[in-house]
């Protein structure tokens, strides 16, 4: 299995963490998209959205980096981290919509402004996280995990840019049981950091 990947981005991390922390082994190649190669014409028959990460694995061609979770779990039946269940299920794939959506529209752009120069709405991107952030706070301040008695996919998909808020700017120091809850995560046997 072949993971494209930018060392920096927080979704290509929310795969390589899963894979370390479930003992799946990559094959790692960073595409430079400083340097454009996501635009090459190979890069594009990968992914038309010309955007990492991409999962190449045999015929199997894969982008999107909770997608691509799901088809690590799936196909390797790690049944503790995407339950088959369906309601516990079905909570773990909120989670990672609340990871593609709140958390990346909140966190993960105001970070993209910061460490990237970004054209988004810089203050739209905090007030944003401010809410995702009071939102997960309650949460964890009830629930040990986000979905159930141990760790998910959810954690996968969420963790990264949540732990990365303070590069965008955004202070984690008014929410405790966020903070427990990240390290609780880089506790984990097999936890991996992004600059890893």
């Amino acid at each position: 299995m072949i993971l494209y990947n930018c060392p920096p981005s927080g979704n290509c991390y929310k795969v390589r963490l899963f894979a370390a922390l479930s003992g799946l082994e990559l094959s790692v190649r960073d595409v430079d998209l400083a340097a454009g190669e996501q635009h090459q014409p190979w890069f594009e028959a990968l992914n038309p959205w010309q955007q990492v990460p991409v999962l190449h694995d045999g015929e199997t061609v894969l982008w999107d980096s909770q997608a691509i979770l799901i088809y690590l779990a799936e196909r390797h039946q790690l049944w503790e981290w995407w339950p088959q269940e369906p309601g516990a299920r079905a909570r773990v794939a909120a989670w990672l919509s609340v990871s593609g959506n709140e958390i990346q529209h909140g966190p993960a752009d105001a970070r993209l402004v910061r460490v990237f120069n970004a054209p988004l709405d810089y203050p739209h991107a905090v007030a944003s996280a401010a809410r995702t952030l009071e939102t997960l706070e309650k949460w964890l301040a009830e629930h040990p995990w986000l979905e159930g008695s141990r760790p998910t996919l959810a954690e996968c998909a969420a963790y990264p840019y949540v732990a990365l808020a303070p590069e965008g700017g955004i202070a984690l120091d008014a929410y405790p049981a966020v903070r427990r809850w990240l390290a609780a995560v880089e506790a984990l046997p097999g936890y991996v950091a992004v600059d890893a």
